[in-house]
């Protein structure tokens, strides 16, 4: 093991000069010790198979996300997971712990805390059995992603960042036209929007960016209002894997 450990030293420190690619470097190579690059490199080599495929989607409220992941899971065989979905489930479960804080939070537009988000998704990742998950709708700002990095990083291995770009226009009347056809879903209104859209403004598409950086983002435009022809653009992306 200690030949082994040594043997990808090198390894270790050109990853530290390189542009990242792979799902496993989820910080900047810059915050890494050779050590710990070394760790996460051997980690991947000996571990990678038992270690379940996600992809994460984001993009903003009436992008798509939800009606795109249908369709990857159909074709493509991913188990979708979605964040804002496991939440309101959890916070309509009688007796959760949870309930009452997710509540404000969907009503005000702002961002669950991490520890319970995770704590949602490890759960519904365990209880699948699936191999490959994808997440929609996280992570939305910096305290999900160094939550995630903190509790998830190691055990998943992240292919890729699915973004969905669409007007703002477009996805306002496409939210309130869901809202008034009966989603059933108590932000589909003009008051929530505007907050729910400054949140993805401030919060989100910094992360997009961070990940950008580091070669893992995939972009589809869903301003068509044809799902089937914005899934090409979707599906060319899970062709390649």
């Amino acid at each position: 093991m200690l030949k082994g450990l040594r043997a990808f030293r090198g390894i270790a420190s050109f990853l530290r000069t390189t542009s990242c690619r792979s799902s496993w470097c989820l910080l900047s190579p810059a915050t890494y010790s050779s050590e710990r690059l070394l760790r996460r490199a051997f980690g991947l080599l000996t571990m990678s198979g038992s270690k379940p495929n996600v992809v994460f989607v984001l993009g903003p409220p009436g992008s798509g996300k939800g009606t795109q992941c249908q369709k990857i899971v159909e074709k493509f065989g991913y188990k979708h997971l979605s964040a804002g979905e496991l939440l309101r489930e959890e916070q309509r479960t009688p007796g959760s712990a949870y309930g009452e804080e997710i509540a404000t939070h969907i009503k005000n537009g702002t961002i669950v805390p991490v520890a319970i988000t995770c704590s949602l998704l490890d759960r519904a990742m365990k209880k699948d059995g699936t191999n490959k998950f994808l997440i929609d709708g996280f992570p939305r700002n910096k305290d999900n992603l160094d939550g995630w990095n903190d509790a998830m990083s190691d055990k998943v291995h992240l292919q890729f960042v699915l973004f969905l770009e669409c007007p703002e226009q477009t996805c306002v009347e496409r939210c309130l036209k869901r809202g008034q056809q009966g989603s059933g879903r108590t932000d589909d209104n003009m008051e929530s929007l505007r907050k729910r859209f400054r949140t993805y403004t401030e919060d989100t598409l910094p992360i997009i960016q961070y990940y950008e950086k580091m070669d893992l983002v995939k972009k589809a435009d869903t301003s068509n209002n044809d799902p089937d022809e914005v899934f090409k653009g979707v599906a060319k992306h899970f062709d390649c894997l």
